[in-house]
């Protein structure tokens, strides 16, 4: 059985277990991230990328998404952009805020993203990538971290370049999401790529990319060497999967939950983001949530398809007492 050793480092913050929640637009945001924190077995949370040049303007959305909780800590920041200055007073201002962790966005493979040269287009360019991570380094203290891709795609394969690069100019840590920018989240993650960039690099290599179960979380770790596992996805359909990943490297019983826990976490999410959120970002977030949790659930479909029709944010909480309602007697 492969057990937790010690944790993970990056820089000055121990990362235990060497669990990390990645950075998702649009649902990494305080409410999910607290969420995963209060369920436990998370070391590191990373908020949803932000804009650096929307965050130097002072832009009231991009800075509004800044707010994070003690509770959540050890949390990184991730950034995204194509100017180096822009970057680095992105970087600062990260810093300035108290976050544990900045984060460089070298791999998002969003075609808005691309076009703005940032984000996995970064690869099309080492140095343009290199000039980033370099003015970023210089400009803060706190430990910096960049995620990235394998490449732009298949004929373009050079991550082990870019984590050289990352190497050579003081990044502590890199997470790679075994995919390529053309593939998005299509295929299969290529894990044996994420043992090469290993092997090839002396600072922490975190690798991501299909881990829906503990025991994907236990074979990424034993083929690949990596230093740590950072869960996307898997964690947006089932939020309890990093306690259970924890359990399961520790040698513990794992546990699922409920078909009432899952309601409740549901619920109480939802609850949370009427309460704080004006009537279009509700919906959106809603939306997007009710996706993300129905995956996976019996009959999830029929649920997705009813959110289209809903009248207002209350009505997604009478959906999802209607849904478990009929789903808890036929699993009793």
């Amino acid at each position: 059985m492969l057990k937790i050793g010690t944790a993970l480092r990056i820089g000055t913050v121990h990362v235990d277990p060497p669990l990390v929640l990645a950075p998702m637009a649009g649902v990494t945001d305080r409410d999910f991230r607290l969420l995963v924190r209060r369920i436990g077995g998370v070391g590191l949370v990373t908020m949803e990328f932000i804009s650096s040049r929307g965050l130097v303007n002072g832009e009231k959305r991009i800075v509004d998404l800044m707010h994070f909780s003690e509770e959540e800590r050890p949390i990184s920041i991730q950034i995204y952009g194509s100017d180096a200055d822009t970057m680095a007073s992105a970087a600062r201002e990260v810093e300035r805020r108290g976050s544990d962790v900045c984060d460089i966005n070298m791999g998002c493979p969003a075609n808005k993203i691309l076009k703005g040269c940032a984000g996995a287009a970064l690869m099309r360019d080492l140095k343009a990538a290199e000039k980033i991570i370099v003015a970023v380094r210089r400009a803060i203290s706190i430990p910096l971290t960049v995620k990235f891709r394998l490449g732009l795609d298949d004929d373009r394969r050079n991550y082990l370049e870019l984590g050289r690069v990352c190497e050579a100019n003081g990044v502590d840590a890199v997470a790679l999401h075994a995919r390529t920018a053309r593939q998005k989240f299509s295929g299969e993650a290529e894990w044996r790529q994420i043992a090469e960039l290993k092997e090839v690099l002396s600072i922490p290599v975190i690798g991501n990319g299909d881990v829906n179960t503990p025991e994907d979380a236990v074979r990424m770790l034993g083929q690949t060497g990596c230093d740590g596992v950072m869960v996307g996805r898997g964690a947006t359909r089932n939020p309890w999967l990093f306690r259970q990943i924890a359990t399961r490297l520790s040698d513990g019983e794992i546990s699922q939950p409920s078909w009432e826990q899952r309601r409740d976490l549901i619920l109480d999410h939802f609850r949370t983001v009427i309460e704080r959120e004006e009537r279009k970002m509700a919906f959106y977030k809603l939306k997007n949530f009710t996706g993300l949790y129905s995956k996976g659930l019996p009959n999830g479909l029929s649920l997705r398809r009813q959110i289209h029709g809903l009248p207002h944010p209350e009505s997604f909480l009478e959906a999802i007492e209607r849904f478990f309602e009929d789903l808890i007697p036929r699993a009793a």
